[in-house]
């Protein structure tokens, strides 16, 4: 399937697509003449012996500089190089094609005065599997991710390096190989590729998709701890979380109560008041699934604007100075995940907790393995939780609070926001863990019930887990069964078992 790209249109499920199952993508025909009309704007302008920041005139603090119309193209190179700045490993193949792809989709917009040859070559990247390699730190979300970006505008130059069937080649070598033509920057180009927070959107994207895929299987995991619990049924009625009115919170109720129908675990006792972080997991996580909700309106608004400046409008015959490549948006949102998620990872090692304490657990044996004190069963898992737990906790200080100036104090508030998505995933593949233990001991409480009938969705996961991680009868070694299950978890394949067997989770 071809993606086409009209600026207005492009969605996180679009995408996840693009980055991860290689869709390809094109530009719309309408906005292709928008392209042009702008970068036609601005040659107009170049003649008539205009000025233009990024042009030809210095960037930042050295906006006041001008120089000779005759180094423009010269300029547009410099400028790469200058902004190729950045430190550490390079930015996951996925995260770049999805940047990539929101810079396209920003760029076609038609207010940014790029040259049309910069869109198509962006393009023929994506298209062909070839992904910029780029530093991941440096980026301060204002002006936008400029020194990961820029290293994206020397692979169009036919430098830097780049990502090809997996491998790190250089693009010089590359190019060479595939008859690919570099680009020569001209007018605008190079603070067009460089420009607003693209690559902050990109991540943020498929953090999002990957936030409520993770939330979802924080449902399945409550569920079997919930069942093994032997927690009452009260928690998941609908008559409770419609008075209070959340959607998130109707939702995750439903969802569980989809999960464990039919299971003879789960009591109607009223005798049977279970701990908050039982029976208070629909709230919790319908809270959660609010935040979800809300970050990706605010990332699917973020990839379908002008991150840029100056905009400019060529049916005004006028160009103007902004601060639409300001991230601040994107990072409240991540920093707003990162705190749902480590609340909800939190809650998860507190409902673990209750399955592996034995003045807890509802009778099941201590830490879930017969003849405890000679063997130690599931104790240490719990040490690995909590260490994840508090890693959260300080991870989910937000980024967007830390803005330090730069470049002589011109820009002198940042938004921080690529700090906040790198310790989002951070944080999400910590809650992967955490979660694929609450599973693992769940599994092994179950161990303990078959006396009874599981719930539908419980039932699917046990055997599932069953396939790849045998009972824990005596001590043995779990930190592979932790990662195996891990990898489960952030694959979505409990996910995934659970839905063919109960529909499509909300």
């Amino acid at each position: 399937m071809i993606i086409e790209l009209d600026g207005n249109s492009l969605t996180v499920d679009k995408l996840v697509e693009i980055a991860r199952s290689n869709n390809k993508i094109k530009i719309s025909r309408k906005n292709v003449k928008k392209i042009k009309k702008s970068s036609e704007f601005i040659e107009r302008m170049i003649k008539e012996k205009k000025f233009i920041y990024g042009v030809n005139k210095g960037v930042g603090d050295l906006d006041n500089k001008s120089f000779d119309n005759k180094k423009i193209e010269d300029f547009q190179k410099y400028l790469i190089y200058s902004h190729s700045a950045g430190w550490g490993e390079p930015i996951a193949i996925d995260d770049m094609r999805s940047g990539l792809a929101v810079r396209v989709n920003v760029l076609s917009k038609g207010y940014s005065g790029v040259s049309d040859e910069v869109i198509h070559k962006m393009v023929e990247l994506i298209n062909k599997g070839i992904t910029p390699v780029a530093c991941q730190k440096g980026s301060l979300g204002s002006s936008g991710d400029l020194a990961p970006l820029a290293q994206v505008g020397l692979v169009l130059m036919g430098e830097g390096e780049a990502f090809f069937q997996n491998k790190k080649i250089k693009t010089k070598n590359l190019f060479e190989k595939e008859n690919i033509h570099p680009l020569k920057l001209k007018n605008r180009d190079a603070l067009s590729i460089i420009n607003g927070s693209s690559l902050t959107a990109g991540v943020g994207s498929l953090e999002v998709y990957d936030a409520l895929r993770w939330l979802k299987t924080s449902e399945i995991a409550a569920s079997m701890t919930m069942e093994s619990l032997k927690s009452n049924k009260s928690i998941f009625d609908k008559r409770v979380h419609e008075t209070k009115g959340f959607m998130g919170q109707i939702q995750s109720a439903r969802n569980l109560q989809k999960i464990t129908k039919n299971s003879r675990n789960i009591t109607d006792s009223d005798d049977v008041q279970d701990a908050y972080s039982i029976r208070g997991t629909p709230q919790v996580l319908g809270a959660v699934r609010d935040v979800i909700e809300h970050c990706k309106y605010i990332i699917e608004t973020e990839i379908n604007s002008t991150a840029d400046n100056p905009l400019f409008f060529p049916e005004d015959n006028e160009y103007l100075n902004c601060a639409n490549f300001q991230g601040t948006s994107i990072a409240f949102a991540l920093d707003s995940l990162a705190i749902a998620i480590t609340t909800a990872s939190a809650l998860s090692e507190r409902r673990l907790n209750r399955l592996l304490n034995p003045k807890l657990n509802n009778d099941l044996p201590a830490f879930l393995i017969d003849n405890s004190g000679f063997f130690s069963g599931m104790m240490i898992m719990q040490y690995t939780a909590a260490s994840l737990v508090n890693e959260n906790k300080i991870l989910s200080t937000p980024a967007s609070i830390g803005s330090i100036p730069v470049s002589g104090d011109k820009e002198d508030f940042v938004s921080m926001g690529m700090t906040s998505a790198i310790k989002m995933r951070q944080i999400l593949d910590n809650s992967n863990a955490i979660l694929a233990i609450e599973l693992l001991a769940s599994a092994q409480a179950l161990e303990f019930r078959k006396d009874s009938k599981f719930g539908e969705g419980v039932k699917e996961v046990y055997r599932f887990i069953r396939k790849y991680i045998k009972p824990l009868k005596k001590d043995r070694p779990l930190y592979e069964d932790i990662q195996r299950m891990t990898n489960l978890v952030k694959e979505g394949k409990i996910l995934e078992i659970v839905e063919e067997k109960i529909g499509k989770m909300g």
